[in-house]
């Protein structure tokens, strides 16, 4: 740790989107902070919770805080691949085809209700939440930079959903489910309606960040500095899903750099220019509840994957 890296401007940053945030989203702070720590991890993120808990009010919150192109892609059961990524057009006049872009082509995407589209359309997403990049036709399209895809579902159980597949869902660096609001925050929410903040919170939030502040900061984050010891405590976390017997599906090394990336991210947010083995456990739930599958035989006991994250940190030993 001899090059201390400062990361007090970033701090900073990302305080005033929060304050920018808070001043229409009530409560839900761990769901901004997820969300502002996969900005600076380059990552995707899927929100999960019933109608109405402000999916995507956070969503279009955070994009309206970084002054970058913002799109929104609502999923419905007959839209096409196509209408995502885009399509070749015959232009008659110089006998050619001409490559129309989809909505996809943004920095910020969010897709609305994510499940509410057959496995042909999502399926769509695959290469360019991978790789940033669409290919069509042989020819390959860029994405532009930041680039980020910001997801809502409803839960599976609810009618008229398709489950996403299990390549789908590793993309996402964080899966974050949003609950009921406390009695003291919902009478908040009312008074915010009430003053019609909710409905036109264009006025009142401001862009904290741009596309070069993103750069910058997403820069800083990956010379966050990481000892081998909690290295080694990531791997070993990783490694418990793959062999334990309450689970059918276990992590893929593409957890166990999201943990990295997303743990970094975590300790700059907080200050440090450091990780702890802290930052690694505050983001193993929601880097793995959407990674790992229970057994039949658990599922039917009742058993849930935050019980199964819970007993792997508790039997790995902690590094000090």
């Amino acid at each position: 740790m001899e090059n201390k890296i400062d990361v007090s401007q970033l701090q900073e940053a990302v305080t005033n989107m929060k304050n920018e945030i808070a001043k229409v989203l009530v409560g839900q702070e761990q769901m901004v902070e997820l969300l502002l720590a996969a900005i600076l991890a380059e990552g995707h993120v899927l929100i999960e919770g019933v109608p109405g808990v402000a999916k995507t009010l956070a969503a279009k919150l955070v994009a309206r805080c970084i002054d970058v192109d913002f799109s929104r892609i609502q999923f419905t059961p007959d839209l096409m691949p196509s209408d995502i990524l885009g399509t070749n057009v015959f232009n008659p006049q110089h006998g050619n085809f001409n490559y129309k872009k989809g909505p996809i082509f943004s920095n910020i995407v969010l897709i609305d209700e994510i499940n509410r589209s057959p496995a042909k359309t999502q399926a769509a997403l695959f290469e360019v939440m991978e790789e940033r990049q669409i290919t069509s036709d042989g020819v390959t399209y860029k994405m532009p930079e930041p680039f980020m895809v910001l997801a809502t579902q409803n839960p599976v159980e609810q009618e008229g959903t398709y489950r996403l597949p299990e390549a789908q869902l590793d993309r996402f660096i964080f899966k974050i489910e949003v609950g009921y609001p406390s009695l003291d925050e919902e009478l908040l929410i009312l008074q915010l309606a009430d003053k019609g903040v909710l409905s036109h919170f264009n006025n009142s939030v401001q862009a904290v960040l741009n596309a070069n502040d993103v750069a910058h900061y997403r820069n800083i984050v990956s010379k966050i500095f990481i000892e081998k010891n909690v290295l080694k405590f990531i791997a070993e976390l990783i490694h418990a899903t793959r062999n334990n017997k309450s689970l059918f599906l276990g992590a893929s090394p593409r957890a166990s750099v999201a943990v990295l990336k997303s743990a970094k991210a975590i300790a700059a947010i907080n200050g440090r220019d450091f990780v702890t083995p802290d930052d690694v456990i505050k983001v193993l739930h929601p880097v793995l509840c959407h990674r790992i599958i229970l057994t039949p035989e658990k599922e039917m006991e009742g058993s849930v994957e935050a019980g199964v994250i819970n007993e792997i940190v508790k039997r790995i030993e902690v590094p000090r």
